[in-house]
């Protein structure tokens, strides 16, 4: 086989579709999260934040992290940055960097992943979610899908049905080893009720039939641990038929890759419908795209074309995605010996890199909700009505609001309330109710609502509620979506005094 027989096998004539979604989707993705980093970042771990980050890398929490801000940190400058990388993502959304050659969306790709892998060791608990590292690990892929000027590099395809398979196949297996309730289809009896963040349509999903449930889990299972398996192996299969007589076998494959796609983007599409986990889904139907195939495109939708003509792929770009290639199967190895083990690791990562990692969401579900609610008074010694509620933008607090819709943006402060809840205490946490106490500006902002617009209350303290959404009955008798009981003190009332 020439030179020019290897290129043409390593280019893929019919994944134009493919590309053009996993580059402007997640470049958009990168878009959101710079947007959540510019607007909560200096509030959360900033120069004066309940976490601050200028403390940890003075206290060496960079050590052996590869960061831009080991050398400087200032709100000013994570600011800018941000904004430079929006401005960036925006471009690659309106798809202009890949009008040129391919090292331009290359570059462009780089530069976001370079920068928010900086991010993530100094937004320390507040940046340690899956999505984080997913968003990461698919902004190196992507940026080697070149150009429109070429046609989209099959390897590099691979390596992101390769993470496709690790993201489905390692939640699926986190949930089989973990909680009795996946394996007794029992779980979406309390996930809808009982995770981090409701929607509108969650307290709806809650109260559909068992039956129905059990049917969720059922589809979940099929689309975790049944087609990422018939997606992964029919696309080795179809790079092994390219050419010659194997044209044919290859048009099926993709066939059978483009279902196992659907599968997998239509469950997570149910699951963007039913809760807002940030952009965890919505970067999942991004990838799976990889596995679309133009041929099957053009038959749903004619005038989609099944092939295009490309310019001649430069032969430094194809050494440059085998080696990629060639890496990043060395790079895999810890996180399929974590998918083989029984003692499976979930989201994690085995390099400094952030690349090839471990996935996996929910492996037990939560029966029960508990939800810390921050109270605050202006009374010099209160009774039990002069405190008043403040409220989260994502989180429930008030019984009769609605919960809304946020994702894919990333309401950090909200979700970390959820693990509070759990028992996950932080330090953080009793910043907050200083900072509250002191009626800061930033940290106000990343609330929903300030009983005391702007002015210092007297005294906070934080209880513990028991929450369930209301029956239908409950609904209509009352008007809540939410039904609670208290459940005590989690901290007595504290002044500036006690901060």
């Amino acid at each position: 086989m020439d030179l020019v027989a290897i290129i043409g096998w390593l280019e893929a004539p019919h994944a134009e579709l493919a590309r053009q979604v996993l580059q402007r989707g997640t470049a958009a993705i990168f878009a959101v999260a710079f947007l959540s980093t510019f607007m909560q970042f200096p509030a959360l771990l900033g120069e004066r934040g309940l976490s601050p980050a200028p403390r940890y890398i003075d206290a060496g929490g960079l050590e052996g992290q590869p960061s831009i801000f080991r050398w400087h940190y200032s709100d000013r400058f994570l600011r800018i940055l941000c904004l430079v990388c929006i401005a960036i993502a925006l471009a690659l959304v309106a798809g202009l960097p890949q009008l040129g050659p391919p090292w331009l969306p290359l570059l462009a790709f780089l530069v976001l992943w370079i920068v928010y892998l900086s991010i993530l060791p100094i937004g320390q608990v507040f940046y340690g979610f899956g999505w984080e590292l997913l968003l990461c690990e698919a902004g190196f892929l992507v940026a080697f899908l070149g150009s429109n000027a070429v046609a989209p590099p099959t390897l590099a395809l691979l390596l992101i049905v390769w993470l496709v398979f690790r993201l489905e196949f390692g939640a699926g297996m986190i949930k089989m080893r973990g909680g009795r309730e996946w394996r007794d289809l029992t779980a979406l009896m309390f996930h809808h009720e009982t995770q981090p963040m409701p929607n509108p349509i969650s307290r709806w999903a809650h109260l559909a039939p068992a039956w129905w449930h059990r049917a969720e889990v059922l589809g979940n299972h099929f689309a975790q641990l049944v087609a990422p398996w018939v997606l992964l192996v029919s696309a080795i299969g179809a790079i092994g038929s390219v050419g010659g007589d194997g044209a044919a076998v290859t048009a099926v494959l993709g066939v059978i890759m483009t279902v196992s796609a659907a599968i997998m983007i239509l469950t997570q599409g149910w699951l963007v419908l039913t809760g807002n986990f940030a952009w965890l889904n919505w970067i999942t139907i991004v990838l799976g795209f990889a596995a679309v195939d133009d041929r099957v495109v053009a038959w749903l939708l004619p005038t989609w074309p099944a092939e295009r003509e490309y310019a001649p792929t430069p032969v430094w770009w194809s050494i440059l995605i085998g080696l990629v290639f060639l890496a990043y199967v060395w790079l895999s190895i810890p996180s399929v010996r974590n998918l083989a083990s029984k003692r499976q690791m979930m989201n994690a990562s085995f390099n400094r890199l952030r690349l090839a990692n471990a996935y996996g969401a929910f492996g037990t579900v939560t029966k029960r909700r508990d939800e810390i609610v921050i109270e605050g008074t202006m009374a010099d010694a209160p009774g039990d009505d002069d405190w008043v509620e403040y409220g989260f933008k994502g989180k429930p607090g008030d019984v009769r609001r609605v919960p809304g819709w946020f994702a894919p943006y990333h309401l950090r402060l909200d979700w970390l309330m959820w693990f509070l809840a759990l028992g996950q205490y932080g330090t953080w946490f009793r910043v907050l109710l200083v900072r509250l106490l002191e009626a800061d500006a930033p940290t106000l902002r990343l609330l929903g609502h300030d009983p005391f617009d702007g002015e210092r209350p007297r005294w906070v303290r934080a209880r513990v509620y028991r929450y369930r959404f209301a029956t239908r009955a409950q609904k209509r008798e009352t008007g809540q979506i939410w039904m609670r009981e208290d459940r005590g003190l989690l901290v007595a009332p504290m002044g500036l005094g006690a901060g």
